[in-house]
């Protein structure tokens, strides 16, 4: 991962944008890493709902299976 000083990222923004590694960038001030630089990774488009017609839901997917009372004093 390659680390550059806060005012010398200020000057070179874009050109730092542009060549930016898949490790990313460290931005460091007095010699102190402040900020990490990474680049953005999109989802696949394709992957989103690809399987919406294998998967068979049963039950409340947000339900434990258990049953629980709060207000049960024992």
């Amino acid at each position: 991962m390659k680390v550059i000083e806060a005012a010398k990222s200020r000057e070179q923004c874009l050109s730092l944008l542009e060549n930016l590694d898949p490790d990313g960038l460290v931005i460091t001030k007095r010699g102190r890493p402040v900020a990490c630089l990474l680049p953005y990774v999109a989802l696949d488009q394709r992957l989103l709902g690809s399987l919406r017609d294998r998967i068979e839901i049963r039950g409340n997917v947000l339900s434990t299976g258990l049953r629980w009372d709060a207000d049960d004093q024992s």
